[in-house]
C-alpha cells in the first residue's frame, strides 16, 4: 500500500524558512522517479490549490504567489520530495499537502504550516 508522509510544517516568524519532506513508502525506487511530485495547500475558508510540481525528469513549476521563494525538488534514491519555503509570509499559512502522480494518484495527510509573529 502506497503512502505519504509529510513533515517539516510547524509555526514560524514571518520571513523565516520551513522545509516540507514527503516520503512515499510501499513502492520501489524505480517507480518512485516516475511519478510527478506536487505540493498543494488549503487555507482556512479556501479551496485547495497548487503550489509546486516537479516533473519525473526533474522539470518543475511553481504558482505565481510562490515563484522565487519556494524550491521544490526530489531525492528519488529516498522516495522523497521537498519543498523548500523561504521568506514565509502570513498568506502562506496553510495546509500542505504532497502529492504523486502517474498511472495512480496520491496525497498526503496533511501537514499545517503556521506564519505568525
Amino acid at each position: 500500500q502506497v503512502r505519504l508522509v509529510e513533515s517539516g510544517g510547524g509555526l514560524v516568524q514571518p520571513g523565516g524558512s520551513l522545509r516540507l519532506s514527503c516520503v512515499a513508502s510501499g513502492m520501489s525506487s524505480m517507480i518512485f522517479k516516475l511519478y510527478a511530485m506536487g505540493w498543494y495547500r488549503q487555507a482556512p475558508g479556501k479551496q485547495r490549490e497548487l503550489v509546486a510540481t516537479i516533473t519525473s525528469s526533474g522539470g518543475t513549476n511553481y504558482a505565481a504567489s510562490v515563484k522565487g521563494r519556494f524550491t521544490i525538488s526530489r531525492d528519488n534514491a529516498k522516495n522523497t520530495a521537498y519543498l523548500q519555503m523561504n521568506s514565509l509570509t502570513p498568506e502562506d499559512t496553510a495546509v500542505y499537502y504532497c502529492n504523486a502522480g502517474f498511472r495512480s494518484e496520491y496525497w498526503g495527510q496533511g501537514n499545517q504550516v503556521t506564519v505568525s509573529s
